[in-house]
This record gives structure tokens, C-alpha cells and sequence, in this order.
């Protein structure tokens, strides 16, 4: 039997680890997909559950993941966005999602391989972390398009944050559920989330470990050239809000504090010029420019309070999903 909705209750017991796979538009691999985690995690000592997020898939992603709610071996949940959010909310989704102690996030693409989970989650028990970040050492994707852009978006990010990986761009993590659900992830932000983990506990309860990697069977790549200007803009938002998230008048303020002491100086040579020495100063473009770094200052600066009042604003409502769910598939507890 299979329910649906938002009703739907969750198994009494939660498991200790839960794996959440966004999915979207992912027919031909969702299916094998479900088999490979089974197999990987056959052997898993404790309990575990899967949560699939169909991101508003428009082939037959969901029907064929919805074929394999009723597998005795499987505790699977399936959870159906109204449309496509992008993998960044439906990463948040199925966060919210999860019952586990743990939570382990991969790609619906099969590239990354769940064999790697039951040893990162050893490794990350062992090593005491919070966040294990899979690497993908020998990756199986293009080096034009993929391998290079993401060599320099690594670098850069790790410059910038100074949460220092060799590859924030993959999928395959490990969680603490009490760590990552303090984490709102926005936008297409999943690529910096050790970044916003590091924003909540020490960098160095964040780690890594070589995984495998496997070229892409089925599909296309979502992902092009254009990410990596995306990624550029996206890490200038990740560096404004990791310094700025809950001071952006302090941001705004210092710009334009520093515009208007250019303003004062120029306007005060100006005014120098024209007692002192008698100059006629009507005429010259560095009036001009005094008077617009003036205007700037005062723009920046009101910003700079608005930018406050709407932080403040956004603290007291951080509890607005950015997802809507359609409905949620799983089995009927046998006490309902």
C-alpha cells in the first residue's frame, strides 16, 4: 500500500543513517540506481532509510522510483516536488526530509558509487567530523568543460572561505544531521556547503576522502561552460554572507563611509581653492565627481539600513522553505 501526501507518518524508529539523492528527469538511472544502494548497503550494520527527491521531473523518474515502495528490503521515501526548484532546494527537501542520525547526499546520475558510503561513514565516526566530502581524485568527466572549470572553482573557493577541499562540486557527503540541518541551503548554493557548514562549526570537523568516480551512462549532463560564471557570482553572494549575513550594514556602511571621505576631501580642497586662492571652481569636473561620491555615500549608507532591517526581518521568518511539496510516497506503517 502506498500513501500519499503530506500527511504520511514516518516509522516510529528513525534509522541511523538516511540517503538523500536528488533526482530529475533521471528515468533510465533512477532504477539501477535503487538496486546499487540496496547492494552497497546490504551489509550496513545499523538501519538506514532512502529518500528520493523528484525535483519536478517531466519523463518517468517518479513512476519508476514509485515501483520500488513496496520492496520488503527497502525503507524508501519519495518526495515529490510541485516543480523544478533546482538541486539546491531539492537537496534542502529531502534534509527536511530525513529521520537519520546521519545523512548521506549523492547524485541520481550514478557517477557517484554508494559502495563509498559505509566506509565514509566509518571514517567520519572514526575521525570525529561533522561534514566527510567525497573526492573525486580520477573523475570521469570531460577536462575541458568540467575538470578545469572545477580545478579553479576550487581553488578559488578554498582562497575565499578557507575551508580548503579538492572538490566542493561533489555530491557524495556525509552529515551530521544536528550539524547540517542548522545549514539553510539557498539558490544553487550546495556547491559551497562546506562553506556554510563551516559557518557553524569548526573547519576542522570538515574532512575528505578519495571515492570512486563513474563516467555518465544515461542522460545528459545538466551543467555546462556557464556554470562556472555562475559559480564566480555565487561565490561572491557565499563571501558577502559569510561576513556580512547578519551585519549587511556593516558592508554597506564601510563603502560608504569610505565614499563620503573622498567626497569631504575633494569638496574641501574645493572649498580651499575657492576662498584661499580665489579659483573659479564652477566649471571643473572635480566638482562633479565630489559632489556624486557625496550622493553615492549617502546611497550606501541607507542601504547599508535597509540591508539591516530586512536581515532582522529575514531571522524572525528563516523557517520558509524554498520548496513546495506536491506530495510524499512511502509505505503505511503497520499500525495505521
Amino acid at each position: 500500500m502506498i500513501e500519499t501526501g503530506l500527511e504520511s507518518t514516518a516509522v516510529a524508529d528513525a534509522p541511523e543513517l538516511s540517503l538523500v539523492v536528488p533526482i530529475f528527469n533521471e528515468e533510465e538511472s533512477v532504477g539501477p540506481l535503487i538496486d546499487r544502494i540496496m547492494e552497497a548497503m546490504s551489509a550496513f550494520p545499523t538501519s538506514w532509510e532512502l529518500v528520493l527527491v523528484d525535483d519536478g521531473s517531466s519523463d518517468r523518474t517518479l513512476l519508476t522510483a514509485r515501483g520500488y515502495i513496496a520492496n520488503p528490503g527497502l525503507d524508501l521515501k519519495i518526495v515529490e516536488l510541485q516543480r523544478n526548484f533546482g538541486q539546491t532546494a531539492a537537496m534542502q527537501a529531502g534534509i527536511d526530509t530525513a529521520r537519520g542520525r546521519l545523512i548521506a547526499t549523492l547524485d541520481g546520475d550514478l557517477q557517484n558509487d554508494p559502495k563509498d558510503i559505509p566506509a565514509m561513514v566509518k571514517a567520519l565516526e572514526e575521525r570525529e567530523l561533522d561534514l566527510l566530502v567525497g573526492w573525486r581524485k580520477n573523475r570521469k568527466d570531460g577536462l575541458v568543460l568540467r575538470k578545469i572549470p572545477s580545478w579553479c572553482a576550487n581553488y578559488l573557493i578554498g582562497r575565499i572561505t578557507g575551508v580548503k577541499l579538492h572538490d566542493y562540486g561533489c555530491s557524495l557527503k556525509i552529515y551530521r544531521t544536528s550539524v547540517i540541518k542548522q545549514v539553510k541551503l539557498m539558490g544553487e548554493m550546495h556547491r559551497f556547503i562546506p562553506a556554510w557548514v563551516a559557518s557553524v562549526v569548526p573547519s576542522s570537523r570538515i574532512g575528505e576522502m578519495e571515492v570512486t568516480h563513474h563516467a555518465r551512462q544515461h542522460g545528459t549532463s545538466k551543467y555546462g561552460i556557464s556554470r562556472t560564471f555562475r559559480v564566480i557570482l555565487d561565490l561572491l553572494s557565499v563571501m558577502f554572507f559569510m561576513r556580512y549575513k547578519a551585519r549587511p550594514g556593516h558592508f554597506f556602511g564601510s563603502l560608504g563611509l569610505g565614499t563620503g571621505f573622498l567626497s569631504a576631501l575633494i569638496l574641501l580642497w574645493l572649498f580651499v581653492e575657492k576662498v584661499v586662492f580665489g579659483e573659479d571652481i564652477g566649471g571643473r569636473p572635480l566638482l562633479i565627481l565630489g559632489f556624486m561620491l557625496f550622493l553615492s555615500s549617502v546611497q550606501l549608507i541607507t542601504t547599508g539600513i535597509l540591508a539591516e532591517m530586512i536581515a532582522r526581518t529575514y531571522y524572525r521568518d528563516d523557517a520558509q522553505p524554498n520548496y513546495i511539496v506536491r506530495a510524499v510516497f512511502q509505505k503505511v506503517s503497520p499500525t495505521q
